[in-house]
């Protein structure tokens, strides 16, 4: 027996991304349906770190999301990041200037969990809403543009969903954001990503602080080491798809190499036993300004190409991105308009807020090509208090950020004491 639905919106795509743009909706009172090809809890390739952003959508939603992240068993609470230059100093960075004198109370300002445990999260927040209906085991196959809006269909079944407003969260692969939102592979704004769990990884910060190696071999990527809850670590290495084809780079040797042959690791990894087998995955890089929307839908996450180029952060900026869809189909709802001139709306909202870091990133990104000039900055930092605290603060304010990208900051730093 078929089964017809007709509903304002379709959000496909139940990750951080959905899930937000679902909450969002039902918190004005908009009905909505989430569809996704798996079923909850279920793994996915990723970093693991939920950034700032995400803690600062979440307040928005509802504090108490935050709260349920800071007491959660799953979820480790991270102060900050450890940069590691390719002549091997480090420089550790707090997200907060006052990190130091913080009294155990306040909640982190990031978290990291694997992302089958912050994505059940959320579905199961979503599961709370009357107002949206959530299929899994549904993966959408079929769609085609109608006088309202949208028909989709679902493989192997009679399902037809009837929609005014198409939002597509459903990642990297998104099959709707290639054929509808005319989304490409471009190698050159692309990054191939390894990541693999383990146990029992020496020499974490008592702070969780995750860490990104910015290694000779891996430039303009990194390898990184994220710790996780009950003494695991994401551990991974990314780098730039045109790098990787150019010079004909197997990851996977580069990762097993990285960790035998580096004194430093070798000794943290020499009791550390590996839980899962390495896995791989593309990563959309947001280095370039793209169309994401159009009429009767938007484009949201992985989906849109958001990936920061020099962090590989995409929980936040996915999140952050449909919590802004929610607002503009808000509006879409209210006028009675979906066509791509009112969707507009959507695309400078997101870049007004998300463009300035991605920009400034993707220039990060060409700067490590420079490693004499990683190098210095690191060997600077660790010897002045002031730049210090000053690259802290740049983690919150974006004005400061975009120092780094300006001539005039490493001048200041040659003459600086």
């Amino acid at each position: 027996m078929s089964q017809h639905i007709r509903i304002p919106v379709c959000i496909i795509g139940a990750g951080p991304g959905g899930a937000a743009t679902a909450l969002f909706l039902a918190k004005v009172g908009i009905e909505s349906i989430i569809v996704d090809k798996a079923s909850f809890p279920r793994d996915k390739i990723c970093g693991d770190a939920l950034s700032g952003k995400v803690v600062e959508v979440l307040n928005r939603y509802d504090p108490k999301l935050v709260e349920g992240l800071d007491s959660g068993k799953a979820f480790l609470p991270s102060w900050g990041v450890v940069f590691v230059a390719p002549n091997q100093e480090s420089l550790s960075v707090p997200f907060r200037k006052d990190y130091a004198s913080r009294n155990g109370k306040e909640t982190a300002p990031g978290f990291i969990a694997r992302r089958m445990d912050f994505d059940y999260f959320m579905v199961e927040e979503v599961k709370k809403r009357k107002e949206v209906k959530l299929l899994e085991n549904t993966a959408i196959t079929g769609f085609e543009k109608t006088p309202e809006g949208y028909r989709l269909r679902a493989a192997g079944s009679d399902l037809i969903i009837d929609t005014q407003l198409v939002i597509a969260c459903d990642g990297a692969h998104s099959r709707f954001a290639k054929e509808e939102g005319g989304i490409q592979v471009e190698k050159d704004h692309y990054c191939a990503g390894l990541r693999v769990y383990y146990e029992n990884v020496k020499g974490m910060h008592e702070g969780n602080f995750i860490e990104l190696h910015f290694l000779k071999e891996l430039l303009p990527g990194y390898f990184w080491i994220f710790p996780l809850p009950n003494g695991g670590a994401n551990v991974g290495l990314g780098m730039r798809s045109d790098y990787v084809s150019k010079h004909k780079i197997n990851l996977k040797e580069q990762l097993t190499t990285i960790l035998e042959e580096y004194p430093a690791f070798r000794e943290r990894f020499k009791d550390a036993r590996q839980v899962d087998e390495i896995r791989g995955y593309g990563l959309p890089l947001g280095s370039k300004k793209r169309p994401i929307s159009g009429d009767h839908f938007m484009l949201v996450g992985d989906a849109a190409s958001l990936i920061d180029p020099f962090t590989g952060e995409g929980i936040g900026n996915a999140v952050m991105s449909g919590m802004l869809a929610a607002q503009q189909a808000a509006v879409c709802l209210q006028q009675n308009d979906f066509t791509a001139t009112t969707m507009q709306a959507y695309d400078t909202a997101v870049y007004r807020r998300l463009w300035p870091e991605l920009r400034l990133s993707y220039r990060m990104q060409q700067l490590v090509n420079y490693p004499w000039l990683f190098n210095f900055v690191v060997r600077k930092a660790n010897r002045n208090k002031v730049l210090r605290e000053t690259i802290s603060v740049m983690f919150e304010d974006i004005d400061l950020r975009d120092r780094l990208r300006k001539p005039s900051f490493y001048f200041k730093l040659l003459f600086s004491n």
